[in-house]
């Protein structure tokens, strides 16, 4: 085995020492020898001289910080969402626009499968008009099978009379999150994790099963190579020892293009189980499986109105805020992982849910301060500025849902947080200007994984209808392509191995059609992608 030199047409490195290149050379195990012009490939003795991507752009492999390995498994169901998708496969799915077309497209699902649970995901209801899919339009595709819809944010579903029957929900059930109608008879739609979880289970669609067997581990590197992704996180998983052993056989086959990072589910164990299971998890990290973290979900979704937001709460609709961990709980947990070292990522949607997990921060570090604990807000979406100071203080990092800008943005502005929250949630800029380390992200399945079209909606801040949502909180566009890479790989404590084109970490990169910089911010989404190299190896996209 001799080292190989890869040509480009230009190599944006992402190292400010050589922030462009031409060449690089990459070592047999995988990791960068050199980077520059062909005068500086050193002298490496017999070389392969590598040039098919002569014509292309290289980056470094895009970093996704906020997946879920749902991403492969999800495409087992039938996508009912408002937006067209291509599945991992690369079949495109249409978008829905009405519950007519949603009951057509689950009655053709059902007669195709012939028996059992019909179940269907990506459904927004903000985005059909008319009366909220309840149990009645769903009991329209079967009154005898279970009928489950997943909506987009995963914090709700909506369920038929059969699938609620199965849970064991009935008029008398007195459980938070299992809505009524006016009459007061089950609606059929659930509201977070303790209220969908007898559902989702009982249909074979629980969060554990879509978590990673081997064809949702190798879907979701199909998805990832089609985006130019090299690195994903795995952001909930229980990491039960089946899932475990799958992982690790998986992601241990040589021709496999993923590094994986799952986060340990806090919900997964009794909280006093959580830190010691995470820390026997690290000591199991190979290259491509990187194990330690927790991921701890406090409140639920803005637009199904399940978040927790401060006062003057929801702008329209109807405020069914809740917790999946109450306050005094979080503190008490993020106190305990914090002492052990283990590295937290805190799902914070609504700013009353930031509030809280600052609050809790901010009481472990003083307890017990860690240097570089590097512990994330993820999503973070409407922490204002006097937050995001206390954020700073704690040297967290925040990754912020850029995506929502673009798929959610104009019923943020016209229907969930109002025009002012709107226009500055997701506050990129503010958090650069604060010196937080920042990451941005799609949280595939949720919105498309696709980090170029995350750093467009970072860079321009367009809702689908074109409205521009709040032009202070605009990042330029190599700080946004810094977020999808040595951002977001710093803020999973990989910024030594990933995350730039430089000597010494490993080959990895995105390789694209086209020039970012060329295209310009309005056309940045427009980057076609070839695929990626790993480990230095080429993985065309669509090629596995």
């Amino acid at each position: 085995m001799i080292p190989t030199v890869f040509s480009a047409k230009r190599i944006i490195t992402m190292d400010p020492s050589r922030p462009e290149a031409t060449h690089v050379a990459v070592s047999p195990e995988g990791r960068i020898l050199a980077v520059g012009s062909p005068g500086d490939m050193g002298d490496w003795g017999e070389v392969r001289h590598d040039d098919r991507f002569a014509d292309k752009v290289l980056m470094p492999g895009f970093v996704e910080g906020h997946a879920h390995m749902m991403e492969g498994s999800i495409w087992r169901f039938t996508y009912l969402g408002h937006y067209e998708r291509t599945a991992p496969d690369g079949r495109v799915w249409p978008g829905i626009a009405s519950a007519g077309e949603l009951v057509a497209r689950l009655r053709e699902r059902a007669a195709e499968l012939g028996d059992g649970p019909i179940i269907g995901w990506g459904f927004d209801p903000l985005f059909v008009p008319g009366e909220r899919l309840s149990r009645l339009d769903l009991d329209q595709v079967s009154t005898t099978r279970p009928v489950v819809v997943l909506h987009s944010n995963m914090h709700l579903l909506t369920a038929n009379s059969a699938a609620l029957e199965l849970a064991g929900y009935d008029d008398a059930t007195d459980v938070p999150g299992v809505l009524r109608g006016k009459d007061g008879i089950l609606h059929g739609e659930l509201h977070e994790m303790g209220a969908m979880f007898p559902v989702m289970r009982r249909v074979g669609a629980s969060f554990r099963s879509m978590g990673g067997d081997a064809e949702a581990i190798w879907n979701f590197a199909r998805s990832a190579c089609r985006a130019g992704v090299t690195t994903s996180t795995d952001l909930l998983n229980d990491l039960g020892d089946d899932m475990l052993a799958n992982l690790e056989e998986t992601t241990g086959k040589a021709d496999y293009p993923l590094r994986l990072v799952p986060m340990l589910s806090a919900m997964a164990l009794p909280p006093q189980e959580i830190g010691p299971r995470a820390t026997a998890l690290q000591a199991r990290s190979t290259d491509r499986l990187r194990l330690g973290g927790v991921k701890i979900v406090t409140d639920g979704s803005i637009q199904g109105f399940t978040a927790q937001l401060l006062e003057p709460g929801y702008y329209r609709g109807t405020d069914n805020r809740s917790w999946n961990i109450a306050p005094e709980a979080l503190r008490t947990m993020t106190d305990d992982l914090n002492r052990q070292g283990i590295q937290m990522h805190i799902h914070v949607n609504g700013d009353g849910a930031s509030l809280a997990a600052i609050e809790a921060l901010e009481a472990a570090l003083a307890g017990h301060f860690r240097p570089d604990h590097r512990h994330v807000l993820q999503h973070c979406q409407m922490a204002d500025r006097a937050q995001l100071r206390r954020i700073a203080a704690l040297q967290c990092c925040v990754n912020l849902f850029a995506n929502h800008l673009y798929y959610f943005g104009d019923k943020h502005y016209e229907v969930t947080i109002g025009p002012e929250r709107a226009s500055r949630m997701n506050p990129c800029a503010s958090a650069l200007e604060m010196g937080i380390p920042l990451a941005i992200h799609s949280d595939a399945p949720i919105t498309p994984l696709a980090p170029l079209v995350t750093a467009w909606c970072a860079v321009n801040r367009r809702t689908d209808s074109g409205r521009q949502l709040g032009t202070s909180e605009r990042i330029g566009m190599d700080a946004a392509l810094h977020a999808i890479t040595l951002g977001a790989a710093y803020t999973l404590k990989l910024d030594s191995e990933i995350g730039s084109v430089e000597v010494g970490k490993r080959a990895d990169f995105a390789v694209l059609e086209d020039d970012p910089h060329a295209l310009g911010a309005e056309r940045l989404r427009e980057v076609r992608v070839w695929g990626t190299v790993f480990g230095g190896r080429a993985v065309p996209a669509g090629s596995f």
